[in-house]
């Protein structure tokens, strides 16, 4: 089952970086982990450094995606932005924290792009 839901997330991290590059978004890194996490997307744009949670279904049977982005989900990020910011010295950004979900409905792909879906 991990291995399925690896390639599924890859797949909507996929979908979710040629959506942002589309959207003027630059890449600064994918897959950031550390103890406290990890962060789907960094990307850059204009004077913000934003972290992405891309969250993907097949359909909407157990909700929206970004239902799935908890408080507890968000206290990880936040740590885990703390540390990126720290270790690449980004103290002259601003920072934000968007949710990139992607689902199907009625047979056609959904994206929704919710900037500043949480605050720190």
């Amino acid at each position: 089952m991990k291995t399925y839901n690896r390639k599924k997330g890859n797949q909507g991290e996929l979908i979710a970086e040629v959506f942002l590059k589309n959207q003027g978004y630059r890449i600064r890194d994918k897959n950031y982990f550390k103890k406290s996490g990890e962060i789907d997307l960094i990307v850059e744009k204009g004077q913000y450094i934003i972290f992405v949670e891309v969250k993907f279904r097949n359909n909407l049977d157990y909700g929206y995606p970004r239902e799935a982005v908890t408080v507890s989900k968000q206290k990880k990020i936040l740590k885990t932005a703390l540390w990126y910011i720290k270790e690449k010295r980004l103290d002259q950004f601003g920072f934000r924290f968007d949710v990139i979900e992607i689902y199907f409905e009625n047979g056609q792909q959904r994206i929704n792009h919710l900037e500043n879906a949480f605050s720190y």
